[in-house]
């Protein structure tokens, strides 16, 4: 196949290597698979893709993903407002809701500090999170990030921007294995995790 027969295969190889954990390899793969075996998914993953990014954006006080101005967590009044878990992503909110342990509301970050990726405070929305722990609702804090180095390290600036502002800041309990991605763990050791924080 000369270059010009293969320009669209090409960008669909590289569009495919954007995903976390795709390589070359994998990517060429999947592409290959698509136009060969599953046109019709083709398809619908592009029809869905492009749906979810007109659509979808960040909920005006957690910034978790939503279609809404404000998601459903934040918009239900049996949600307990005291509470409010800080996590990285929304991927690690939706592990910390399937295990059923948690009632509170939260705040995601959309990552973590990274300051050798040039990610601060002004990146993860440390302000935000600041004045939503401290708009006279919430009484205690939750931290509930990965248990990374760079997990750790937010986990210990939020609590040190929150140890003098009566609001009462704990941390999810160490049965999380350390350098594990939240949305990895097993759900009985997240919601043991829960229970058991500090």
């Amino acid at each position: 196949m000369s270059k010009r027969d293969t320009d669209a295969i090409d960008t669909l190889v590289q569009a495919l290597r954007r995903l976390p954990g795709i390589g070359v390899r994998s990517a060429n793969r999947i592409a290959f698979h698509l136009l060969q075996h599953d046109r019709r998914g083709a398809e619908i993953l592009a029809t869905a893709l492009q749906a979810a990014v007109q659509k979808v954006r960040h909920c005006r006080l957690c910034h978790t993903f939503t279609e809404q101005e404000v998601c459903s967590i934040c918009s239900d009044p049996k949600r307990d407002a005291t509470q409010l878990a800080v996590v990285e992503t929304p991927a690690d909110q939706a592990a910390l809701e399937r295990t059923g342990a948690f009632a509170g509301r939260y705040f995601v970050l959309m990552g973590r500090l990274s300051p050798l990726d040039g990610v601060g405070p002004g990146e993860i929305g440390l302000q935000q999170l600041l004045d939503r722990a401290c708009d006279g609702t919430v009484q205690e804090l939750i931290l509930a990030t990965n248990f990374t180095a760079e997990g750790e390290a937010t986990a210990h600036v939020i609590g040190q921007a929150l140890r003098h502002r009566g609001i009462k800041v704990t941390r999810l309990a160490r049965g999380v294995p350390a350098g594990s991605e939240l949305e990895y763990v097993d759900l009985g050791t997240v919601a043991h995790a829960y229970v058991d924080r500090r």
